[in-house]
C-alpha cells in the first residue's frame, strides 16, 4: 500500500514539475494532497488493531493460564472446573468487555517456557498465570504488565529423608549439596543462583519443564527439593500431604522468602486500550472491597450511591471512566459485571484460598479455612497493613 502511494506521489510531482512546460492540469495543491493522503495511510497502516476490538469481534477472549497450582490457576481433571485467583481475574476481564465469563473464555495452558511466545504470537490475548513482573520481561519480551493480583516470594519445598528440617534449621541455608528442581524460563532459576552463590552454598539445578515434571522428580527422589513461588510451594505441600504420594516421606518448607515475586497480568506492548481495561479490572476489584461493594450488593449500592450520597461508588458502578476503544467503549455498568463474575478482591481471594464463606466486607481476619491466610501479609488491603492498593477511579 505504502509503495503504491509513494509511486503515485512521485508521478504527481514529476507531472507537476513539467506542468509549466506542458500546460498540465496537475497543481502543487494536488501534490500536497497526495502527500498528505500517503502520510495518513502510512500512519493508519502502522497503527495496530486493539486486542480489545479483536476480542469483541471474535466474541471470546483467550486467556493464558496455569492448570496445576491450587489457589492461583487449577484445573480439576475430574470435574473440568477451573479455580484460583488468576481464573477469577480472567473472568473479571471478560465480564468487563461484555462477554459471558462462563462461555466466552478460551483458557489456554501457558508454561513457564512458552507463555511469552504465546502472548507475542497472539495465541493468547492476555497472560494471567503467576507471572512475575521484572525489568527484562517488561523491556524485552513485548509484554506490558497490568494489575498485580498477588505479591509472592520464592520458597523451597524439601524432602525430610534427605535433609531433615531439624538438621537444616528449617532453612535453605542447610541444603548444601542439594539437587533442586527448578522450572525452565522462570525467575526462580536466577533467584536460586543468586541466593545460594552469595552464601557459598553448593547445589545442583535440575531443570524441569513444568510443575508436573518437578512433582514427579520430587516424589521419586531425583530432586531433594523443589523451588518456586511460595504460594505454589504451600499448595504443593498441601496436595502431597493429602494424597500420600510421598509414601510416608515427610516434607517441609524452608523459612526464607528468597525473592520478591509480584505476580500479575500481562498484555502485548503498544496495546494500551486493552491493557488499561485489564489493569483497571483489578483496581476496581480492590476499590470495591475498600468500599464494601460485593457481588451480592452491587446493584443496590449503585442505586443508593447515585442519589448523591456517595459519588465515588456511583462512578465505580455506573460509569465507564473512559475505558475501551472508540468502537467498543465499556458499558457504564462494567464494574457491576466484573463483581458478578469474580466478586471483589476479598471475595476472589476467599474463593481461591479459603473456604468461600467470606462476606466481602469484614476484612482478612474474617476469612476462614485458608490455605494461605491474607491477614498480616502484603496481599492485605492497605487499610489492614498490606500493599494491595488501587489508584483513584474517577
Amino acid at each position: 500500500m505504502r509503495a503504491m502511494l509513494a509511486t503515485m506521489m512521485m508521478l504527481l510531482m514529476t507531472t507537476a514539475a513539467l506542468a509549466g512546460c506542458a500546460g498540465s492540469d496537475i497543481t502543487q495543491e494536488d501534490v500536497d494532497a497526495a502527500r498528505e493522503e500517503g502520510r495518513a495511510a502510512g500512519i493508519l497502516e502502522a497503527t495496530p488493531v486493539s486486542t480489545l476490538d479483536t476480542i469483541i469481534a471474535r466474541g471470546s477472549m483467550k486467556c493464558g493460564v496455569k492448570e496445576s497450582q491450587y489457589g492461583m490457576g487449577y484445573l480439576d481433571a475430574g470435574t473440568g472446573v477451573r479455580s484460583g485467583l488468576d481464573i477469577s481475574y480472567c473472568r473479571g476481564v471478560a465480564a468487563a468487555l461484555g462477554l459471558n465469563p462462563d462461555t466466552d473464555i478460551e483458557y489456554i495452558p501457558a508454561s513457564g517456557s512458552d507463555r511469552f511466545d504465546k502472548l507475542a504470537s497472539g495465541t493468547i490475548d492476555v497472560l494471567i498465570r503467576t507471572t512475575t513482573w521484572t525489568t527484562s520481561r517488561d523491556a524485552d519480551l513485548n509484554a506490558d504488565f497490568a494489575g498485580m493480583n498477588f505479591f509472592d516470594g520464592q520458597g523451597i519445598l524439601v524432602r525430610e529423608d534427605v535433609f531433615p528440617a531439624a538438621d537444616a534449621g528449617n532453612s535453605a541455608a542447610g541444603l548444601n549439596g542439594a539437587n533442586i528442581c527448578v522450572g525452565i524460563g522462570t525467575t526462580t532459576e536466577g533467584n536460586m543462583v543468586d541466593w545460594f552463590s552469595s552464601r557459598n552454598i553448593a547445589f545442583t539445578s535440575v531443570p524441569v519443564a513444568d510443575a508436573a515434571e518437578a512433582t514427579a522428580k520430587f516424589i521419586d527422589g531425583s530432586c531433594d527439593a523443589f523451588t518456586g513461588d511460595m504460594s505454589a510451594m504451600v499448595a504443593k505441600k498441601w496436595q502431597l500431604d493429602g494424597d500420600d504420594s510421598m509414601g510416608g516421606v515427610g516434607i517441609w518448607i524452608a523459612q526464607e522468602l528468597m525473592s520478591k515475586e509480584p505476580l500479575g497480568a500481562a498484555t502485548r506492548d503498544m496495546d494500551s486500550d486493552f491493557k488499561d481495561v485489564v489493569a483497571w479490572v483489578w483496581y476496581g476489584m480492590v476499590t470495591a472491597e475498600e468500599n464494601g461493594v460485593t457481588a451480592a450488593n452491587a446493584a443496590d449500592m449503585a442505586a443508593a450511591a447515585c442519589d448523591g450520597s456517595d459519588p465515588g461508588v456511583c462512578r465505580l458502578l455506573t460509569e465507564n471512566l473512559g475505558l475501551g476503544t472508540t468502537d467498543n467503549p465499556l458499558a457504564g455498568t462494567w464494574m457491576q459485571a466484573v463483581l458478578q463474575a469474580a466478586g471483589n478482591y476479598g471475595e476472589a481471594y476467599d474463593d481461591a484460598f479459603c473456604d468461600g464463606t467470606y462476606d466481602g466486607v469484614s476484612g482478612s481476619d474474617a476469612m476462614t479455612g485458608c490455605l494461605i491466610s491474607r491477614s498480616g501479609t502484603l496481599n492485605a488491603l492497605v487499610s489492614e497493613g498490606g500493599i494491595q492498593y488501587a489508584p483513584a477511579m474517577r
